[in-house]
């Protein structure tokens, strides 16, 4: 099953947790109880009646008003709000070349992609991080800004417990100057967004075949476009958390970013009022605007 969440409007401070079943099935979980509120409501019960998410929600279907839903609709927010984003590097060969070339010390992603120790930095907190159809920021201190579309892990208490897209918005240049400069380069108002769902692990199936394609539309026409599949990962996504949660204490709720295999050329930089979209199998299609920050 998909879960998205759903505005209610403006005179609620509530919202609505939406599950999307396998025919294209919505219903209102929230309606069945205000303790199904969120996803991450969903995943504290999971946890205490030690079942799969699906299976909690599924036991609630037969009570949850069914709604029309449509998966574009410009109030699905942001999916699940993480304490914190965590990104990987380097896990994709094009990944690795790119940050060469960028890099007047290319040797150091050399090392990372070829080590069995996944490069790993804190990406975002919730203030930095927005939802389906919000602006993702570009640095005016950077004259080199790209998306990089990647495949999410959501953990809840440091288990597995579905995936979303994510968009790790980077600036090359400031990298590129130095690795040091990482932070700076990763971490910034709107950074990074997540959506439009949260996609089970039995949706899902195999995070590591998943087709996953990045467009970028400027007044209206394509000025990138290309396509990968999550099988050129060089780790696993079990791999990376194990890494992540080696003597570090994760917080309840986190999204793992899994690397990208889509880099614009470096005649490219993003511009305010492009449109970025990234579509991944089994889970959807995450679509940002662009805004400098």
């Amino acid at each position: 099953m998909r879960y998205y969440r759903l505005s209610r409007g403006a005179r609620t401070a509530t919202d609505t947790l939406v599950a999307t079943d396998d025919d294209g099935s919505a219903y209102d979980l929230s309606s069945v109880s205000s303790d199904l509120g969120s996803f991450r409501d969903l995943a504290r019960a999971a946890n205490a009646t030690d079942d799969s998410i699906d299976a909690v929600a599924r036991k609630r279907l037969t009570d949850a008003a069914r709604i029309d839903f449509d998966t574009n609709d410009r109030d699905v927010l942001q999916p699940v709000i993480a304490d914190e984003v965590w990104a990987a590097g380097v896990t994709y060969r094009i990944s690795e070349e790119a940050r060469k070339a960028e890099s007047g010390k290319p040797e150091v992603y050399m090392d990372v992609y070829d080590s069995e120790r996944p490069e790993l930095f804190f990406k975002a907190t919730p203030s930095r991080t927005v939802g389906p159809w919000e602006d993702i920021g570009v640095r005016g201190d950077s004259n080199w800004d790209v998306p990089e579309p990647e495949l999410g892990v959501v953990l809840h208490r440091g288990e597995i417990v579905g995936y979303t897209i994510g968009n790790d918005v980077s600036s090359r240049d400031i990298e590129g100057d130095n690795p040091l400069y990482l932070p700076q380069a990763k971490m910034y108002n709107r950074c990074c967004s997540l959506g439009p769902c949260v996609a089970s692990p039995e949706t899902v199936e195999n995070p590591h075949d998943l087709s996953m394609s990045l467009s970028i539309r400027r007044d209206g026409e394509i000025v990138y476009e290309d396509s990968t599949s999550t099988s050129e990962m060089a780790t696993t996504c079990e791999e990376l958390v194990s890494y992540l949660d080696r003597h570090n204490s994760l917080p309840e709720t986190l999204v793992l970013l899994t690397g990208t295999a889509l880099v614009p050329p470096e005649s490219f930089t993003l511009s305010e009022d492009d449109e970025v979209r990234i579509d991944i199998d089994c889970i959807g299609r995450l679509v940002n605007g662009t805004a400098t920050v």
